[in-house]
């Protein structure tokens, strides 16, 4: 009824992996990851993250898109981009190598789905120091390659922060070297467990000329209601260097 998979130190506190059934659910394996005693993500929810990425690529014009993954998490964000036939590489950036090591060995039930394409590739590094370093930008055999959408997955949401020193990264300063990165007509797209904040949607708007808020509702069957997570989705200027 329960296993703990793995679990190791790592640089923001002890991360596990745990699997268990609930036979009030059926018999289909609930995965959970959490950081300490905080619970991160469970496979009972994640329409809010697979919806981050269908309402952030509807966003995308074009063929041929490159596409950055912020947070791997349980892998449901990378791999509902992948159902995007447009997409021609996906990069996925996760921090913590013990998460990538979760998928690439198979050890969560997306990894086996991640790792058979070859569009999908893994980079191990912070999304928040690649994002505001536009000169070498998330591709590490490709300094300063432009993509066509960046789909962020990692803070709880704009004023709650996996870890503090995340809370930089939202300024405009910050989110304005992250838009560089980005093509002309390029999309970023940020989900929050919470429902839209109208001085984030204002501090997008320093950066970003369409800001569009989006509100995902799924079941929640611990509660017996309904609960709601959002998607901030955003896009560049159609013109630009």
């Amino acid at each position: 009824m329960f296993e703990e998979i793995d679990s190791q130190e790592s640089p923001i506190g002890e991360i596990s992996l745990r699997r268990r059934r609930i036979p009030a659910f059926g018999e289909r394996d609930i995965y959970e990851v959490k950081l300490g005693d905080e619970f991160l993500m469970s496979s009972m929810f994640y329409a809010a993250e697979e919806a981050l990425s269908t309402l952030g690529l509807a966003a995308v014009q074009g063929e041929g898109l490159r596409v950055v993954v912020g947070g791997l998490g349980l892998g449901y964000t990378a791999v509902k981009a992948l159902e995007d036939p447009r997409i021609a590489e996906l990069l996925v950036v996760e921090a913590l190598d013990t998460v990538i090591g979760w998928h690439r060995d198979e050890l969560v039930p997306l990894g086996r789905v991640l790792n058979a394409d070859a569009r999908n590739r893994y980079v191990l590094g912070s999304f928040f120091d690649l994002a505001t370093s536009p000169e070498t930008g998330f591709d590490p055999d490709c300094d300063g390659q432009r993509v066509d959408a960046i789909l962020l997955d990692i803070d709880h949401s704009p004023t709650e922060y996996l870890n503090s020193a995340n809370a930089s990264f939202y300024t405009t300063k910050n989110l304005s070297l992250m838009a560089q990165q980005l093509r002309p007509g390029g999309v970023f797209a940020m989900w929050s467990q919470n429902l839209p904040d109208a001085e984030f949607e204002a501090l997008l708007k320093t950066v970003f000329p369409s800001v569009a808020s989006h509100v995902v509702a799924f079941y929640n069957p611990f509660q017996n209601n309904e609960a709601t997570n959002s998607v901030y989705v955003c896009v560049t200027a159609e013109q630009g260097c």
